[in-house]
């Protein structure tokens, strides 16, 4: 994942905002009774770019993931509409606890523009839904000139979405972000429609660090710049995450990308690690009885 790469990463400053006060305001409506729910994984289970990741003579990519990993941020999806087939094929090689997490087709974010979407919406509804209790949210990535003038037909499109069907929504646009009003309406929306905000912490883009959740879910999509300041920037999210756990989130959804992937499975390592530590977990640490993805890839900064 390559959007809001930099050649001089070290000249960025990346603290993380502060919490915006809606959401404490938002989140001290629920109250946490048992541990968080945290989903953490890659982007793709693809060899070629988690290079170093699989131990020779690996037959099944996916299965062997899952093993490692809870989760993928399946954005596979957003390129092709694969038929219900794959997905239960892929449900039934992946363990109990395992979720995907897929993108909505380019068809619909990019090419319709949400425009006259439904018949196509419907159909990767009823193909994600082959996934049964493995779906995690659903995500919608719009185009970056998608701005907020096209706000009535993003509003068209949230309102209209199934309410049993969990939904993130992800804005590039910077207008979306420039203007106080905009974002409040915005955010708005979401929250009444129980939609997630997805953040993006990525180089290039710190104004999508808007740090405003609008329902029990933080969906983080976090791209590394193949530099070591990406482990001091996970540090930083680990105490983030406290800060809204102990306000009341119940749901974490975190994707490790890289602007190179085959590092992710490494930071994403690093940072279950962390998650344990703070929050008395147990998530698997991928790759923790082999050596081998520490010797391939810990040279690689």
């Amino acid at each position: 994942m390559k959007f809001g790469k930099v050649d001089n990463p070290e000249q960025i400053d990346f603290t993380l905002p502060k919490t915006h006060k809606d959401t404490f305001t938002l989140l001290n409506n629920f109250k946490a009774t048992k541990k968080p729910s945290i989903y953490v994984g890659c982007a793709k289970w693809n060899r070629a770019d988690l290079k170093g990741f699989y131990p020779r003579g690996t037959k099944d990519e996916l299965a062997y993931y899952a093993k490692q990993f809870n989760s993928i941020e399946l954005n596979a999806t957003f390129y092709r509409n694969f038929p219900a087939e794959q997905f239960e094929k892929w449900r039934l090689k992946t363990p109990e606890n395992f979720k995907f997490f897929p993108k909505l087709g380019q068809e619909i974010s990019h090419w319709k523009r949400l425009n006259g979407v439904e018949d196509v919406v419907n159909s990767y509804l009823y193909n994600f839904s082959n996934l049964q209790q493995k779906l995690g949210t659903i995500f919608l990535q719009l185009h970056a000139n998608f701005g907020p003038k096209n706000f009535e037909k993003l509003q068209n499109f949230v309102e209209s979405w199934p309410k049993e069907t969990p939904l993130a929504v992800e804005v590039r646009h910077k207008d979306w972000f420039a203007d106080a009003a905009i974002t409040e309406d915005f955010c708005q929306l979401l929250e009444e429609n129980n939609i997630a905000n997805v953040l993006v912490d990525t180089a290039g883009r710190r104004d999508m660090m808007h740090m405003r959740l609008t329902n029990n879910e933080a969906f983080v999509r976090y791209v590394g710049a193949n530099h070591p300041t990406d482990y001091n920037r996970l540090e930083n999210w680990i105490h983030k995450l406290k800060e809204w756990i102990d306000a009341g989130l119940q749901n974490v959804h975190f994707f490790i990308h890289q602007n190179i992937e085959k590092e992710s499975p490494l930071l994403a390592t690093h940072f279950i690690k962390k998650l344990n530590s703070e929050f008395n977990l147990d998530l698997t640490l991928p790759n923790n009885s082999d050596s081998s993805l520490q010797s391939n890839q810990i040279d690689l900064f």
